[in-house]
């Protein structure tokens, strides 16, 4: 996938920052207001704490939603594109831009930074979370929401899991499982049950809270919408 392409960024503000009946138009139930990046977030304990780090950010809606119990949180994605966006809705608080509707018929919107976010403690920058910066260690909070089935070496990033939150800190990742070999390496996909795999990788140093199956969906155009189903499990560094 292109993460650097003027429709898939549309795609992605559309779903951290669209309005329930722009992202689903239909009537289908739960499906007609998920808010997927806030879902992800209101597994962390509400308690506040000092530094969050939401690794694979994209344009950002899950970094604000942090910065309402955060003194500080960084976003990381691989994306400048994502990156250059999130920035100018920390600098701006909101952004115009134009989603699909159907054929070459787009429709404008605005991108505003969610309620009660503190944009001022939210910082956006390139990274790659399989070679984050050493200095990165000691956060509360990691965040990480549809990020390890798109890497080409998830380990990477899991190993480095340990150092990166703190001792009693917390851990929220989201993953759909759906490993392909566009995105991951053939011999770094699990062979088996992928959930199972992953608590067998956090289990030494994690322990884990509550886990479930969110749905979420990116939406391609009025009569098209991808449908996902991410397990969401919540951890405390041991």
């Amino acid at each position: 996938m292109n993460y650097e392409s003027k429709k898939v960024l549309s795609d992605y503000l559309l779903m951290h920052y669209g309005e329930h009946d722009q992202r689903m138009p239909w009537s289908f139930g739960k499906l007609a207001a998920l808010d997927f990046p806030l879902q992800t977030v209101s597994y962390f304990t509400q308690k506040r704490v000092d530094l969050s780090l939401d690794v694979g950010c994209a344009v950002g809606a899950s970094a604000f939603h942090l910065s309402k119990t955060s003194g500080k949180v960084i976003g990381i994605d691989f994306s400048k594109l994502f990156i250059d966006t999130a920035n100018y809705l920390q600098e701006n608080g909101e952004m115009g831009y134009e989603y699909q509707e159907e054929g070459v018929h787009f429709l404008p919107a605005t991108a505003r930074v969610p309620e009660g976010s503190v944009r001022e403690s939210v910082s956006f920058a390139e990274g790659d979370a399989m070679n984050l910066p050493d200095g990165f260690r000691g956060f509360d909070r990691v965040h990480a929401a549809n990020l390890v089935c798109r890497l080409p070496d998830p380990m990477k990033f899991l190993g480095r899991l340990p150092d990166l939150v703190k001792q009693g800190g917390e851990l929220v990742l989201a993953t759909p499982f759906s490993w392909s070999e566009e995105f991951t390496l053939k011999e770094n996909i699990p062979d088996g049950d992928s959930w199972e795999w992953l608590q067998g990788v956090l289990s030494p140093d994690f322990e884990c809270i509550r886990h479930a199956d969110e749905v979420f969906t990116i939406r391609d155009h009025v009569r098209k919408f991808q449908l996902g189903v991410s397990k969401v499990s919540h951890w405390r560094r041991k």
